[in-house]
Protein backbone atom coordinates (compact mmCIF):
# COMPACT_ATOMS: atom_id res chain seq x y z
CA UNK A 1 0.00 0.00 0.00
CA UNK A 2 1.46 3.38 -0.96
CA UNK A 3 1.65 5.99 1.75
CA UNK A 4 2.59 9.59 1.19
CA UNK A 5 4.29 11.77 3.74
CA UNK A 6 2.76 15.10 4.73
CA UNK A 7 3.80 17.62 7.38
CA UNK A 8 1.90 17.45 10.65
CA UNK A 9 -0.49 20.25 11.52
CA UNK A 10 -1.57 21.48 14.94
CA UNK A 11 -4.91 20.22 16.14
CA UNK A 12 -7.07 21.75 18.81
CA UNK A 13 -7.83 19.66 21.87
CA UNK A 14 -11.40 19.15 20.67
CA UNK A 15 -10.20 17.82 17.33
CA UNK A 16 -7.73 15.47 19.03
CA UNK A 17 -10.48 14.13 21.30
CA UNK A 18 -12.76 13.69 18.32
CA UNK A 19 -10.06 11.76 16.44
CA UNK A 20 -9.43 9.60 19.50
CA UNK A 21 -13.10 8.69 19.64
CA UNK A 22 -13.22 7.93 15.93
CA UNK A 23 -10.05 5.80 15.88
CA UNK A 24 -10.21 4.01 19.19
CA UNK A 25 -13.84 3.92 20.26
CA UNK A 26 -15.48 3.22 16.91
CA UNK A 27 -13.26 0.60 15.28
CA UNK A 28 -15.96 -0.37 12.83
CA UNK A 29 -15.40 2.96 11.08
CA UNK A 30 -11.65 2.40 10.68
CA UNK A 31 -10.30 0.54 7.67
CA UNK A 32 -6.80 -0.93 8.00
CA UNK A 33 -4.89 -0.08 4.83
CA UNK A 34 -2.50 -3.03 5.16
CA UNK A 35 -1.87 -5.32 3.50
CA UNK A 36 -2.48 -3.90 0.05
CA UNK A 37 -3.83 -6.18 -2.61
CA UNK A 38 -1.37 -7.13 -5.29
CA UNK A 39 -3.13 -5.37 -8.16
CA UNK A 40 -3.53 -2.17 -6.16
CA UNK A 41 0.15 -1.30 -6.48
CA UNK A 42 1.58 -3.83 -8.97
CA UNK A 43 1.21 -5.16 -12.49
CA UNK A 44 2.39 -8.40 -14.08
CA UNK A 45 5.30 -7.82 -16.48
CA UNK A 46 6.15 -11.33 -17.55
CA UNK A 47 4.11 -14.53 -18.00
CA UNK A 48 0.80 -13.77 -16.31
CA UNK A 49 -0.09 -17.48 -16.42
CA UNK A 50 2.70 -18.10 -13.90
CA UNK A 51 1.49 -15.59 -11.27
CA UNK A 52 -1.54 -16.61 -9.27
CA UNK A 53 -3.45 -14.42 -6.86
CA UNK A 54 -4.31 -15.90 -3.47
CA UNK A 55 -6.45 -14.78 -0.53
CA UNK A 56 -8.43 -12.27 -2.55
CA UNK A 57 -5.31 -10.72 -4.04
CA UNK A 58 -3.58 -10.16 -0.70
CA UNK A 59 -0.97 -12.78 -1.60
CA UNK A 60 0.47 -14.23 -4.79
CA UNK A 61 2.23 -17.36 -5.96
CA UNK A 62 5.07 -17.16 -8.49
CA UNK A 63 5.71 -20.26 -10.61
CA UNK A 64 8.84 -21.39 -12.44
CA UNK A 65 8.74 -24.38 -14.78
CA UNK A 66 10.49 -25.43 -17.97
CA UNK A 67 8.19 -23.21 -19.99
CA UNK A 68 8.74 -19.93 -18.19
CA UNK A 69 9.53 -17.94 -15.13
CA UNK A 70 7.58 -14.77 -14.27
CA UNK A 71 7.78 -11.25 -12.90
CA UNK A 72 5.88 -8.22 -11.68
CA UNK A 73 6.52 -4.52 -11.10
CA UNK A 74 5.01 -1.60 -9.25
CA UNK A 75 2.67 0.66 -11.19
CA UNK A 76 4.58 3.72 -9.98
CA UNK A 77 8.19 4.74 -9.46
CA UNK A 78 9.49 6.25 -6.24
CA UNK A 79 12.27 8.58 -5.15
CA UNK A 80 13.31 7.65 -1.60
CA UNK A 81 11.24 5.77 0.97
CA UNK A 82 10.91 2.17 2.06
CA UNK A 83 9.55 -0.93 0.35
CA UNK A 84 8.98 -4.26 2.04
CA UNK A 85 7.40 -7.63 1.26
CA UNK A 86 6.92 -10.90 3.05
CA UNK A 87 8.31 -13.73 0.94
CA UNK A 88 8.36 -17.51 1.34
CA UNK A 89 11.00 -19.00 -0.92
CA UNK A 90 11.19 -22.23 -2.89
CA UNK A 91 11.41 -25.25 -0.55
CA UNK A 92 13.61 -28.31 -0.99
CA UNK A 93 15.99 -28.57 -3.92
CA UNK A 94 15.99 -25.07 -5.40
CA UNK A 95 19.47 -25.11 -6.97
CA UNK A 96 19.79 -22.95 -10.06
CA UNK A 97 16.77 -20.78 -9.30
CA UNK A 98 16.79 -17.09 -8.40
CA UNK A 99 13.98 -15.23 -6.69
CA UNK A 100 14.71 -11.52 -7.03
CA UNK A 101 13.20 -8.51 -5.24
CA UNK A 102 14.68 -5.18 -6.28
CA UNK A 103 14.29 -1.54 -7.20
CA UNK A 104 15.32 -0.32 -10.65
CA UNK A 105 15.33 3.01 -12.48
CA UNK A 106 14.50 1.31 -15.80
CA UNK A 107 17.19 3.31 -17.58
CA UNK A 108 19.59 1.42 -19.83
CA UNK A 109 22.90 3.25 -19.69
CA UNK A 110 22.90 5.09 -16.38
CA UNK A 111 20.75 2.87 -14.24
CA UNK A 112 20.26 2.83 -10.50
CA UNK A 113 19.31 -0.47 -8.88
CA UNK A 114 19.02 -1.98 -5.40
CA UNK A 115 18.93 -5.79 -5.42
CA UNK A 116 17.89 -8.70 -3.25
CA UNK A 117 18.66 -11.95 -5.10
CA UNK A 118 17.79 -15.20 -3.31
CA UNK A 119 19.99 -17.97 -4.65
CA UNK A 120 18.57 -21.47 -4.49
CA UNK A 121 20.58 -24.44 -3.26
CA UNK A 122 20.54 -28.18 -2.89
CA UNK A 123 18.32 -29.60 -0.17
CA UNK A 124 19.86 -29.12 3.26
CA UNK A 125 22.30 -26.41 2.21
CA UNK A 126 21.79 -22.82 3.40
CA UNK A 127 19.90 -20.32 1.28
CA UNK A 128 22.08 -17.40 0.22
CA UNK A 129 20.89 -13.87 -0.43
CA UNK A 130 22.99 -11.62 -2.64
CA UNK A 131 22.64 -7.85 -2.52
CA UNK A 132 23.96 -5.42 -5.10
CA UNK A 133 23.90 -1.67 -5.60
CA UNK A 134 24.01 0.15 -8.93
CA UNK A 135 24.50 3.90 -8.84
CA UNK A 136 24.83 6.07 -11.95
CA UNK A 137 25.38 2.93 -14.02
CA UNK A 138 28.13 1.50 -11.80
CA UNK A 139 27.41 -1.88 -10.23
CA UNK A 140 29.54 -4.93 -9.35
CA UNK A 141 29.08 -4.32 -5.64
CA UNK A 142 27.88 -7.78 -4.66
CA UNK A 143 27.71 -9.02 -1.12
CA UNK A 144 26.34 -12.41 -0.08
CA UNK A 145 25.14 -13.82 3.21
CA UNK A 146 23.79 -17.20 4.22
CA UNK A 147 20.43 -16.77 5.90
CA UNK A 148 20.29 -17.97 9.50
CA UNK A 149 16.88 -19.61 9.11
CA UNK A 150 14.97 -21.63 6.53
CA UNK A 151 13.33 -18.98 4.31
CA UNK A 152 11.15 -21.62 2.65
CA UNK A 153 9.50 -22.78 5.89
CA UNK A 154 7.59 -19.55 6.49
CA UNK A 155 7.22 -15.93 5.41
CA UNK A 156 9.94 -13.44 6.34
CA UNK A 157 10.04 -9.69 5.77
CA UNK A 158 12.59 -8.25 3.34
CA UNK A 159 12.87 -4.47 3.11
CA UNK A 160 14.88 -1.71 1.45
CA UNK A 161 15.14 1.69 3.16
CA UNK A 162 16.42 4.42 0.86
CA UNK A 163 17.06 8.00 1.94
CA UNK A 164 19.61 10.74 1.31
CA UNK A 165 22.03 9.23 3.84
CA UNK A 166 22.15 5.53 3.04
CA UNK A 167 20.45 2.43 1.67
CA UNK A 168 19.68 -0.30 4.22
CA UNK A 169 18.77 -3.86 3.25
CA UNK A 170 17.02 -5.68 6.11
CA UNK A 171 15.66 -9.15 6.85
CA UNK A 172 13.02 -9.26 9.59
CA UNK A 173 14.20 -5.79 10.70
CA UNK A 174 17.81 -7.06 10.96
CA UNK A 175 20.07 -4.96 8.71
CA UNK A 176 22.27 -7.13 6.52
CA UNK A 177 23.80 -4.41 4.37
CA UNK A 178 24.28 -0.66 4.56
CA UNK A 179 25.42 1.39 1.57
CA UNK A 180 26.27 4.90 2.72
CA UNK A 181 26.13 8.11 0.76
CA UNK A 182 29.81 8.76 0.14
CA UNK A 183 29.41 11.34 -2.61
CA UNK A 184 31.84 13.57 -0.74
CA UNK A 185 34.50 10.93 -1.51
CA UNK A 186 33.55 10.72 -5.16
CA UNK A 187 31.40 7.58 -4.82
CA UNK A 188 28.11 7.69 -6.77
CA UNK A 189 24.89 7.39 -4.78
CA UNK A 190 21.41 6.81 -6.21
CA UNK A 191 19.43 9.97 -5.53
CA UNK A 192 18.39 11.51 -8.85
CA UNK A 193 16.37 8.80 -10.57
CA UNK A 194 13.09 7.36 -9.31
CA UNK A 195 12.94 3.58 -9.18
CA UNK A 196 10.17 1.06 -9.58
CA UNK A 197 9.77 -2.06 -7.42
CA UNK A 198 10.24 -5.38 -9.20
CA UNK A 199 10.32 -9.10 -8.54
CA UNK A 200 11.11 -12.10 -10.71
CA UNK A 201 11.41 -15.87 -10.39
CA UNK A 202 13.71 -17.30 -13.04
CA UNK A 203 16.24 -19.90 -14.12
CA UNK A 204 19.86 -18.86 -13.57
CA UNK A 205 21.70 -22.14 -13.24
CA UNK A 206 24.65 -20.78 -15.23
CA UNK A 207 25.73 -18.83 -12.12
CA UNK A 208 23.29 -18.91 -9.20
CA UNK A 209 24.42 -22.01 -7.26
CA UNK A 210 28.12 -22.60 -6.67
CA UNK A 211 28.99 -20.45 -9.64
CA UNK A 212 26.86 -22.53 -12.00
CA UNK A 213 28.15 -25.96 -10.92
CA UNK A 214 24.72 -26.98 -9.59
CA UNK A 215 22.01 -27.10 -12.24
CA UNK A 216 18.23 -27.02 -11.92
CA UNK A 217 16.68 -30.43 -11.40
CA UNK A 218 13.59 -30.01 -13.57
CA UNK A 219 12.17 -33.23 -12.13
CA UNK A 220 11.39 -31.14 -9.03
CA UNK A 221 9.49 -28.51 -11.04
CA UNK A 222 7.30 -26.57 -10.85
CA UNK A 223 8.98 -24.32 -8.29
CA UNK A 224 6.89 -21.93 -6.18
CA UNK A 225 7.60 -18.72 -4.25
CA UNK A 226 4.96 -16.81 -2.28
CA UNK A 227 4.53 -13.11 -1.51
CA UNK A 228 2.21 -11.13 0.75
CA UNK A 229 1.95 -7.87 2.76
CA UNK A 230 3.07 -5.55 -0.03
CA UNK A 231 4.09 -2.22 1.50
CA UNK A 232 5.52 0.82 -0.28
CA UNK A 233 6.00 4.11 1.56
CA UNK A 234 7.68 6.81 -0.45
CA UNK A 235 7.51 9.70 -2.88
CA UNK A 236 5.67 8.56 -5.99
CA UNK A 237 6.82 10.00 -9.31
CA UNK A 238 5.08 11.78 -10.92
CA UNK A 239 3.90 13.56 -7.82
CA UNK A 240 4.68 16.67 -5.78
CA UNK A 241 8.19 17.70 -6.77
CA UNK A 242 8.93 18.80 -3.22
CA UNK A 243 8.29 15.36 -1.71
CA UNK A 244 11.70 13.81 -2.38
CA UNK A 245 13.55 16.70 -0.73
CA UNK A 246 11.16 17.08 2.20
CA UNK A 247 13.09 16.50 5.46
CA UNK A 248 9.79 15.85 7.24
CA UNK A 249 9.37 12.48 5.51
CA UNK A 250 9.70 9.87 8.24
CA UNK A 251 12.43 7.95 6.40
CA UNK A 252 14.60 11.08 6.39
CA UNK A 253 14.30 11.56 10.17
CA UNK A 254 17.34 11.57 12.44
CA UNK A 255 16.61 8.05 13.72
CA UNK A 256 16.82 6.72 10.14
CA UNK A 257 20.02 8.49 9.12
CA UNK A 258 22.18 5.84 10.78
CA UNK A 259 21.69 2.52 12.52
CA UNK A 260 20.59 2.76 16.14
CA UNK A 261 22.67 0.80 18.73
CA UNK A 262 20.42 -2.29 18.61
CA UNK A 263 20.39 -2.38 14.81
CA UNK A 264 24.16 -1.81 14.73
CA UNK A 265 24.74 -4.82 17.01
CA UNK A 266 22.51 -6.99 14.82
CA UNK A 267 24.33 -5.76 11.74
CA UNK A 268 27.73 -6.66 13.21
CA UNK A 269 26.39 -10.11 14.18
CA UNK A 270 25.27 -10.78 10.60
CA UNK A 271 28.56 -9.61 9.15
CA UNK A 272 30.65 -11.67 11.57
CA UNK A 273 28.64 -14.88 11.36
CA UNK A 274 26.86 -15.03 8.01
CA UNK A 275 28.76 -12.97 5.42
CA UNK A 276 30.23 -15.34 2.83
CA UNK A 277 31.26 -12.91 0.07
CA UNK A 278 32.10 -9.21 -0.03
CA UNK A 279 33.37 -7.45 -3.13
CA UNK A 280 35.31 -5.13 -0.84
CA UNK A 281 37.68 -7.94 0.13
CA UNK A 282 37.91 -9.58 -3.30
CA UNK A 283 41.48 -8.69 -4.27
CA UNK A 284 41.25 -10.63 -7.51
CA UNK A 285 38.47 -8.37 -8.81
CA UNK A 286 39.60 -5.26 -6.97
CA UNK A 287 43.38 -5.11 -6.36
CA UNK A 288 42.77 -1.56 -5.15
CA UNK A 289 40.05 -1.47 -2.51
CA UNK A 290 37.02 0.52 -3.73
CA UNK A 291 36.82 3.91 -1.99
CA UNK A 292 33.40 3.27 -0.44
CA UNK A 293 34.84 0.20 1.28
CA UNK A 294 37.65 2.23 2.81
CA UNK A 295 35.19 4.87 3.93
CA UNK A 296 33.01 2.28 5.62
CA UNK A 297 29.89 0.61 4.27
Amino acid sequence: MVKMAYPLTKFSNKVVIFLFVIVFLTPSLVVDAKPATFLQDFRITWSDSHIRQLDGGRAIQLVLDQNSGCGFASKSQYLFGRVSMKIKLIPGDSAGTVTAFYMNSDTDQVRDELDFEFLGNRTGQPYSVQTNVYAHGKGDREQRINLWFDPAADFHTYSILWNHHHVVFSVDEVPIRVYKNNEARGVPFPKFQPMGVYSTLWEADDWATRGGLEKIDWRKAPFYAYYKDFDIEGCAVPGPSSCASNPSNWWEGSSYQQLDPVAARRYRWVRLNHLVYDYCTDKHRYPVTPPECVAGI
